[in-house]
């Protein structure tokens, strides 16, 4: 058999850094949103090992993609002796604080699960996920969720109202190690968290515009994040901030005109400049097919 699996794209309404623990990884309070910008994964029986190609020659197809790893994870934890064949179609540009990579461990991960006959709930996969990365849980799971700690203690909270989303990832990407060296090395403003989870809690789009925040924006320098933020604001966006440890700008629109007119406008400046929308899951089969005979 063969799967082919949605893997959205997510952006930070909110992250701010709580500290750091005993062994090193930093606790996290984030409000996190799946959008509609997505990979697709092709997962594929095999009998043994694990296969993987991608659409993107720039990323490794071996051990050390999370893809793969997390397809390690699924096997070790289940038990389960088989293998899979796996093909990546990159839509989500990487390094780019969208979680491009995390959305395909938790393509790989559902697929296998729906392929071998459903043995883990959500709570198990996103278990597995955890070990290969923070923000695979989430991408599991997807819709309008906070999450806290390293990435494992996950919320579900109101859906984000309908509305555009542009995201613009300009053409230097950004070291997530470096930008963590960053921030413990300065004193943060921590931005209102509990306001915007009672936004969130409440639905309150405006709310939610108003006390979103990003701490990485104080120590992670994109050099065209102020034009970026310059044109959407005069588009009309109703917030426009750094998604991740960056180097991502989105902007959230009521106005789906003009959405189109500001991405429009930063493709000059950032090619990879998309207009998407939220969505309320994570990683889910969207087609079942039988696979290539050998």
């Amino acid at each position: 058999m063969k799967l082919t699996v949605n893997a959205p794209a997510k952006i930070n309404l909110f992250l701010d850094i709580v500290g750091r623990l005993d062994n090193g990884y930093h606790s996290l309070f984030m409000i996190m949103q799946a959008v509609g910008l997505a990979d697709t994964v092709t997962v594929e029986a095999a009998e043994s090992g694990i296969e993987l190609s991608c659409s993107e020659p720039k990323l490794p197809c071996g051990e050390k993609n999370i893809a793969y790893k997390a397809a390690k994870a699924f096997f070790e934890a289940t038990g389960i002796k088989g293998g899979v064949r796996l093909h990546i179609d990159k839509r989500i540009p990487f390094e780019a604080g969208l979680a491009g990579g995390s959305a395909d461990a938790a393509a790989t991960l559902v697929g296998l699960n729906e392929l071998y006959g459903l043995p883990l709930s959500e709570r198990e996969l996103c278990e597995i996920g955890l070990r290969v990365g923070s923000d695979v849980p989430f991408c599991i799971v997807g819709g309008t969720c906070l999450s806290q700690n390293t990435g494992g203690v996950l919320s579900y909270l109101k859906p984000l109202k309908q509305c555009s989303i542009v995201i613009s990832k300009p053409v230097k990407g950004v070291s997530t190690a470096e930008a963590y060296s960053a921030a413990d090395s300065v004193y943060l403003y921590h931005p209102d968290s509990m306001r915007m989870l009672d936004a969130c809690e409440r639905g309150d789009f405006g709310g939610i515009c108003r006390y979103a925040g990003n701490v990485f924006e104080q120590v992670v320098e994109v050099v065209e994040r102020v034009e970026i933020k310059r044109i959407m604001r005069e588009e009309g966006a109703a917030l426009a901030q750094m998604s991740g440890s960056g180097p991502s700008v989105f902007a959230l629109f009521e106005d789906e005109a003009a959405a189109a007119r500001c991405a429009e406008r930063l493709r000059p400046i950032c090619p990879q400049t998309y207009v998407t929308y939220p969505l309320e899951r994570g990683a889910a089969v969207i087609k079942k097919g039988k696979g290539a005979s050998k």
